[in-house]
């Protein structure tokens, strides 16, 4: 799996932080998305495909490939 993020769209909602906190943070100063880990471990890829599904903005992708 390879995630990537794009904060133009993010919204600073903060739900992927709450469901995968391994994997995404904020920017402290307004929200915005920081991706931790682009190639996140199996245990890890269901929370990352809820993720995708609950951002408001649609700013999560994942691409099932890598």
């Amino acid at each position: 799996m390879k995630v990537t993020v794009d904060d133009e769209k993010c919204c600073a909602a903060g739900t992927c932080v709450m469901v995968a906190p391994e994997v995404f943070d904020q920017r402290e100063e307004d929200g915005i998305v920081i991706l931790l880990d682009p190639t996140p471990a199996a245990e890890l890829h269901d929370a990352v495909r809820e993720c995708v599904q609950v951002c408001p903005a649609g700013a999560i992708q994942v691409s099932e490939d890598a």
